[in-house]
């Protein structure tokens, strides 16, 4: 078996929260050697989100929740007060023998520390310094900060998210997980990932990459922003309407929901054979898919009908047989219970101080020649600190007492 594809990186990753610790730990799974940075005492804002918390052997509560745990596997913590002087000598000690810096400070904060762009560059000519933020470098919104929802409200996500106008509950609503700060953390690690191509392969030098969450947002919307881009109309809010295919549609049946999505007129023949309306497939409102976009309400309205006259699992078996996309509606419980989910493996466990099964998600890559088999658990804070600064740096038992001491680590 090959070495993992990042083996022999090295990240110093001075981010918190959920964009970048999502990215740091992906690179971190494909074998780069993370250091995490944490506030001495305190940690990375995650750790104080809120429960779930894991309870400690004497069955306290502490800062391993849920928010932190999901983020920050295959990582060492270390303890660094950068307001003191001798904790950002410590981070450009750190800085000089690493590839990739990530931050996710507001901008300019880190200036003030000497701990910037041009800073690093100075003594580490090769870095990729990655710089994680909520409106990006420039711009008259750069200095602000915010966190996800904020972005799914100013990108334009929530205003195509929701009821249909003319609903109950119709209006704007955020999506569920903080998807901004995910997809933020993969265009970062999207970015680290050319920047060190490019350095590599081009022998190219190092750079400053600017990833933020409005920009994110806004790209990730796809479709929907060029429907406005070339009709100059914002896209409605449809609930769980699809927005190409139809009908598509979440669907009641005799004992619950399911999800359907016809995408092409095949498809719809055959649907329509499975709910006992052939003819629907031949009738000249819906005999094209754009014929049943025009004609949309009435399609759903006739289906939504059909649908309750049996169940769920005799609905989707039925359409599974007749090659027409469906799918439950799952709860977490359900996800995890499915046997092609337990197939893919989506759940591992991993051996931590305060829970030998502790469950984690996955990383969603998977390789034939280079696959991710370890998870090594989320750090406890601090849990690093002495073996990095020893190891890396080279400081004594002494050294390290005398820091902690001054509230430096």
């Amino acid at each position: 078996m090959s070495a993992l594809p990042l083996s022999g990186i090295k990240i110093l990753d001075l981010t918190r929260v959920l964009a970048g610790p999502v990215s740091a730990q992906m690179l971190g799974d494909l074998g780069a050697e993370v250091i995490k940075i944490e506030r001495p005492g305190t940690g990375d804002d995650a750790r104080a989100f809120g429960s779930p918390y894991l309870l400690d052997p004497e069955g306290k509560h502490n800062n391993n929740n849920s928010f932190y745990l999901c983020a920050n596997r295959n990582k060492k913590s270390v303890t660094i007060n950068i307001a003191r002087p001798e904790g950002q000598e410590i981070i450009r000690a750190l800085a000089k023998d690493v590839d990739v810096f990530m931050e996710n400070y507001k901008v300019g904060d880190l200036k003030r520390y000497g701990l910037d762009y041009e800073s690093i560059r100075k003594i580490n000519q090769g870095i990729i310094y990655c710089s994680v933020t909520g409106f990006g470098q420039t711009g008259p919104y750069a200095p602000r900060a915010g966190y996800d929802a904020i972005f799914q409200a100013m990108g334009g996500l929530m205003s195509v998210t929701g009821h249909k106008d003319g609903e109950p509950g119709a209006g704007p609503m955020k999506v569920g997980p903080s998807i901004v700060d995910y997809m933020t953390g993969m265009n970062s690690s999207i970015a680290i990932l050319a920047a060190l191509y490019h350095r590599k392969v081009n022998g190219g030098a190092g750079q400053h990459i600017d990833v933020c969450l409005l920009d994110t947002v806004i790209a990730s919307l796809t479709h929907y922003l060029q429907i406005y881009l070339i009709s100059g109309k914002s896209p409605p809010r449809r609930g769980t309407w699809g927005n190409g295919g139809m009908p598509a549609g979440v669907f009641r049946c005799a004992d619950g929901e399911l999800m359907l999505v016809v995408g092409n007129d095949g498809q719809f023949a055959r649907t329509c054979a499975v709910l006992g309306a052939p003819e629907l497939a031949t009738n000249p409102k819906f005999v094209m898919n754009n014929d049943r976009v025009v004609n949309g309400k009435e399609i759903m309205a006739i289906f939504a009908g059909l649908f309750l006259k049996n169940t769920v699992k005799h609905w989707l078996g039925e359409l599974e047989e007749a090659g027409v996309p469906c799918g439950p509606v799952n709860d977490f419980a359900q996800v995890f219970a499915d046997p092609h989910v337990q197939e893919r493996g989506m759940r591992v466990k991993v051996n931590h101080k305060f829970d030998p099964e502790l469950s984690l998600i996955r990383n969603a890559l998977t390789f034939s020649e280079t696959p991710i088999t370890e998870y090594r658990v989320p750090p406890l804070l601090g849990e690093n600190t002495q073996e990095v600064l020893t190891a890396k740096l080279g400081y004594d038992a002494n050294k390290i007492e005398s820091l902690k001491k001054q509230g430096v680590i």
